[in-house]
């Protein structure tokens, strides 16, 4: 007998130094998994150091994450997937936009704090979260990809590359706020 079960996958692409366990990618896990994803992490690292406002240091910390997700998502059988959900944030929403794109697969996405080079590889439906006072990514740029793109942006007001403020009280209402918006998405992904 067939498994009747609807089959969804979420892979979570972190960032430079924003590991699959950082707030917003750990809680976001626990969003999709509530929502019946299996979740799978790719945790790449090894990246150079000072890699804000270097764009050379950015192109090979993207190359190095795309040759590592491959590496890391090689065995998987997309084709056993009805839904795929990419998490990923800052340099992993470039990686997610463009193991999409180079695997030919239909993803829905939640997008944290992309960078500019993000709209380069046409990301796919989705979700995009932003901090008005990010250092990695201008509001402009932001509201011109998810604009040329047709992705919601949900700015975050005053919030840096993490969406934090500086102020923990605050930085856990963001943090709830965000996550009910993934929880929202999540219903109804695509739609």
């Amino acid at each position: 007998m067939q498994n009747q079960i609807e089959q969804k996958l979420a892979v979570v692409f972190p960032g430079i130094g924003y590991h699959c366990d950082k707030p917003l990618l750990y809680h976001a896990k626990k969003v999709a998994a509530a929502h019946g994803y299996e979740v799978r992490e790719v945790p790449y690292q090894g990246f150079p150091a000072k890699v804000k406002g270097d764009p050379d240091k950015m192109r090979q910390s993207f190359l190095m994450a795309m040759e590592q997700s491959e590496e890391l998502l090689r065995d998987v059988d997309w084709e056993r997937y009805e839904q795929i959900l990419f998490l990923s944030k800052s340099v992993g929403t470039c990686v997610a936009a463009a193991f999409a794109a180079r695997h030919g697969l239909k993803t829905v996405n939640v997008y944290f704090t992309p960078v500019g080079a993000t709209f380069d590889f046409h990301p796919q439906e989705g979700i995009v979260f932003h901090g008005t006072a990010d250092p990695w990514a201008s509001d402009a740029e932001i509201e011109e990809g998810c604009r040329a793109c047709g992705l919601p942006l949900i700015n975050i007001p005053d919030t840096n590359h993490s969406l934090e403020s500086g102020d923990p009280m605050r930085d856990l209402q963001i943090l709830r706020e965000v996550m009910e918006r993934v929880d929202e998405y999540l219903m109804e992904p695509g739609k």
